[in-house]
């Protein structure tokens, strides 16, 4: 089966706009796959091919003659210098050529497409399926849809997560997270850092997981792992910089009320968590000590993508004061801050709520809104309480 992905739209209508497109996004995660779907008619080349990069290191030039025309330059961060070459060609009055670029780096591309490429590219993300495209539902923020009328579990769609391979291969979830996982211990990691002891940094990684969800603790995290705090610090920048993982922000605005300003730590994908936890299979999902966070890191994974996949940048926050208040995530809509709780329970229950009743009052929040909040829950049924919406997990 061929997914379509949401990103295609958002691809093509900038292509139009700008000579150069850059993708970026973890390995697998179906870059190359939906560059080729959609610039079918360019030439092709990948610079992990060592022939290939070959030429583009030891003759840019040549390189650039070898594939005429439009081009689709996979892996573009392992010669970074043909970034300054592109520039001089998309400045060129009498070229009208046009370039795709991946790159699996946020790192080792990032720092040169901005110096070299600024205003001559668009930059997209493209992270795992969601829910949404695996099921080939529209990217949707109102409350209207019907919810998905496949049934796998809650516990199967958490436990399998969303990198493409394993759904177009019919793969065992397990034995792929685990294969995925040492390819990146073993490859990423040796270039994005100078990590010598791989074995450590490997129990950073699950000590990260064994906190998905919680306020993040530098000190506590580098003492347990039995590293320094700078270490800790940088280790956790590698995570980030090659999509295994993200913070997520505290809202800045306090309501003249004391904030907690550190942030929370969640993982991109939940399949790799569940592998991180060493997590059998997604049964123990059902009764497991962290099924709570692993939800919420899954909620609010689907919501990053659902933003990133049409181009725009999450305006994602959580919210909690140093009372005990908090609210799991606020989509910052510039006007007012809209509120969602995540709860794992399969049953609603009212106190639910509680806690986006709390913030609205606050930020005197007006009910004229559709809707002044919503909770997500495991339950199947969606429905309206108190003016806030009750989302079934299958409805995301």
């Amino acid at each position: 089966m061929t997914y379509k992905r949401h990103l295609e739209g958002f691809l093509k209508k900038t292509s139009h706009q700008y000579p150069i497109v850059t993708i970026i996004g973890p390995r697998q995660s179906g870059k190359s796959t939906l560059a080729r779907k959609l610039f079918s008619s360019y030439s092709y080349t990948n610079l992990e091919n060592p022939e290939d990069r070959e030429l583009a290191l030891e003759d840019p030039k040549g390189f650039f003659r070898r594939f005429q025309g439009n081009l689709i330059i996979d892996e573009v961060q392992r010669v970074p210098d043909l970034l300054s070459y592109l520039q001089v060609m998309v400045d060129d009055p009498q070229s009208n050529r046009k370039f795709v670029l991946t790159g699996s780096h946020q790192l080792l591309l990032m720092e040169n497409v901005t110096q070299s490429l600024a205003g001559r590219t668009v930059i997209a993300k493209l992270l795992p399926f969601s829910q949404r495209e695996l099921e080939q539902r529209p990217i949707s923020m109102d409350h209207s849809e019907t919810k998905s009328e496949k049934k796998n579990s809650l516990e199967k769609t958490i436990f399998w997560g969303g990198y493409p391979r394993i759904y177009d291969k019919k793969l065992d979830p397990k034995i792929w997270h685990q294969q995925y996982y040492q390819t990146y211990i073993e490859r990423d990691v040796r270039a994005l850092s100078q990590i010598h002891n791989l074995e450590l940094f490997n129990r950073f990684i699950r000590l990260c997981a064994g906190r998905v969800g919680q306020l993040l603790n530098l000190s506590s995290l580098a003492n347990d792992c039995g590293i320094t705090a700078p270490t800790a610090s940088a280790w956790l920048s590698v995570l980030k910089l090659s999509f295994l993982c993200f913070t997520l922000e505290p809202h800045f605005k306090n309501f003249n009320k004391r904030i907690i300003k550190s942030p929370k730590l969640y993982f991109y994908d939940t399949g790799m968590l569940c592998y991180l936890l060493r997590i059998p299979h997604p049964e123990v999902l059902e009764t497991h000590n962290q099924r709570g966070e692993i939800f919420e890191n899954w909620v609010i994974s689907e919501w990053m993508k659902s933003y990133y996949h049409q181009g725009l940048e999450p305006p994602i926050y959580f919210w909690r004061d140093l009372k005990g208040h908090e609210v799991d995530m606020i989509l910052d809509h510039g006007s007012y801050l809209y509120p969602v709780e995540i709860k794992s329970s399969f049953t609603f229950h009212s106190q639910f709520t509680r806690n986006i009743s709390y913030l609205n009052q606050l930020q005197d929040q007006e009910t004229k809104k559709e809707y002044a909040g919503e909770c997500i829950y495991a339950g199947e049924d969606s429905f309206e309480y108190k003016n806030i919406w009750i989302r079934s997990w299958r409805e995301m």
